[in-house]
């Protein structure tokens, strides 16, 4: 199957118009740099990430961008409350951005311009705009004219007048109709850093939101893109906006797909959903997110559902001190423990650790060859990149990589590999590593399984929980072997076996799980 994409603008599944080797222009809506990102700031960049990462491994060239807006309504409010400047907070919360993509191993972004470093090319745009009579000049700024583009509200299928009764319409007697929106604002009383000089009537000002990415992707990328992203919730006004004044202006598509993903959910301790937002208080910074689960978790849960679909978070009592995050997270992170414990256990059969494993490009051939189950793994295979060409199914390939976890595993058990003898040589081991370099190559094209995890606790500190863990287990060790002497001379003296077992047995109903094996005991949450 070719790789097919859904277009918002088309509202279908389209092949994909250029061929691997071909380069691709992408570009997503960044963020409005006023506040630390919260893990649905996260969704369109790990989206977007996994989008090129599987178009760069079928061969295409992807060129991806991703603005910065550093000039806007909400950063000058944000920044007065704070009794700092705008570029001071722009620059500190644009840090904690850059934190948090790496955190979720977002590597692939290419350029992050900022929309003050392109003002000089917005103005360019909009002197064009109103020559070619479709922006207008007013006392407080300059205006885009809806009724002069004839297909404005193509993108979100509305016409004119729906917009304008569901948008939140600044009035402005100023305005020709009342769904015009503004290229170029002239606030007084405004801070002098956001004031820009200007050749229009209305002087000084800044740009608006979405001449600042029309500018930006064009400028970096061309006139017409590849693929158009971002979540949602901007494909109206925002992407309406934006498409209307770019083709407008270069008489040329603006692009060639607008892919929207689907916007985190949660659910209050009823059960009832809601949105996340920082009006109701229910805002999960990523910062928060990961003192509780690790990185993987948080993409690993990004992913698992199909991206043009909601993503639930599931119940989460935000008031609740014993709750610091999602039910939703909780669930992903005991999951992802089925990955780990094979990680584990093919470190123990082969001697080697499972992320010291090459990341390569299979083929089906390939994979019959060097396995002992390519029958069932060269399936898997074809599978995951099915799913994956019908529009970044990515939920479908996730589930296949827990097929294929399953197939190691049964592997491994069939041939007694496991079992604490001297490790496996020959055919055996090199098919087992075969099977595990190919989950180690497709969990690569979700950005998944690429660090050593860190045994991550909900509600606990990592470093302590580890410590105490470990002298649990030295004393548990410890009777254990005080109880083997003991029962050479009394083979019916149970009382220190009795005291292991309530270990274990205490532990369980905490949540953790012991495997006493020969080269030791090891532990994991779930």
């Amino acid at each position: 199957m070719a790789l097919q994409v859904y277009s918002t603008l088309t509202r279908k599944k389209e092949p994909f118009h250029k061929k691997p080797g071909d380069t691709v222009t992408m570009y997503v809506c960044g963020p409005t740099v006023y506040k630390p990102s919260h893990i649905g700031h996260m969704v369109g960049p790990v989206i977007f990430d996994t989008v090129k990462r599987y178009l760069t491994y079928l061969d295409y060239k992807v060129k991806w961008i991703v603005n910065i807006t550093d000039v806007d309504d909400k950063l000058i409010n944000r920044a007065k409350e704070l009794n700092t400047t705008v570029p001071e907070l722009s620059a500190k919360m644009t840090e904690d951005y850059f934190a948090c993509l790496k955190s979720l191993n977002v590597t692939g972004i290419d350029h992050f311009p900022k929309a003050t470093d392109h003002i000089g090319g917005m103005i360019e745009v909009i002197q064009a705009l109103i020559k070619k009579d479709y922006a207008y000049e007013v006392d407080d700024g300059v205006y885009f004219d809806v009724s002069k583009d004839t297909d404005y509200g193509k993108l979100s299928n509305r016409d004119p007048e729906q917009m304008e009764a569901g948008a939140r319409l600044e009035p402005n007697p100023k305005k020709r109709n009342p769904g015009d929106f503004a290229l170029w604002k002239s606030k007084p009383g405004e801070p002098k850093e956001v004031q820009f000089e200007s050749p229009f009537t209305c002087g000084r000002g800044r740009p608006g939101w979405h001449i600042e990415c029309t500018c930006m992707a064009i400028k970096e990328l061309g006139e017409t893109l590849d693929i158009h992203g971002g979540g949602l919730d901007l494909q109206f006004p925002h992407h309406e906006n934006e498409l209307a004044q770019s083709e407008s202006w270069t008489d040329k598509p603006f692009a060639h797909f607008w892919m929207h993903n689907g916007l985190l959910q949660l659910r209050d301790k009823d059960g009832k959903p809601t949105k996340m937002a920082g009006s109701l208080g229910n805002v999960l910074n990523v910062a928060d997110a990961l003192k509780h689960v690790a990185g993987d978790v948080l993409r690993f849960f990004m992913l698992k559902t199909h991206y043009r679909t909601p993503i639930d978070l599931g119940i989460w009592d935000w008031k609740n001190p014993n709750t610091p995050i999602p039910n939703g997270l909780v669930e992903t992170a005991e999951s992802l423990q089925t990955f780990y414990r094979f990680f584990e256990r093919f470190e123990r059969i082969t001697g080697h650790s499972f992320y010291s494993l090459p990341v390569k490009h299979f083929d089906e051939t390939e994979l019959h060859q060097e396995t002992n189950f390519g029958g069932t793994v060269g399936p898997l295979y074809a599978r995951f990149l099915e799913h994956l060409n019908d529009d970044f199914n990515t939920g479908g390939a996730v589930g296949v990589l827990f097929e294929l976890v399953s197939a190691l595993n049964k592997f491994t058990d069939e041939h007694k590999l496991d079992g604490g003898q001297s490790l496996p040589g020959g055919h055996l081991k090199d098919s087992l590593r075969a099977g595990a370099t190919l989950l180690r190559s497709l969990g690569d094209i979700l950005g998944l399984f690429e660090t050593v995890p860190t045994k991550k606790t909900i509600g606990g500190d990592d470093a302590l929980v580890s410590g105490l863990m470990q002298l649990l287990l030295d004393l548990r060790n410890n009777l254990r072997a005080s109880a083997k002497e003991a029962a050479k001379d009394n083979p019916l003296k149970k009382p220190l076996f009795d005291q292991t077992d309530l270990i274990r047995k205490r532990l369980g109903e905490l949540g953790i799980t012991l495997e006493d094996r020969p080269g030791g005991t090891t532990w994991r949450v779930g």
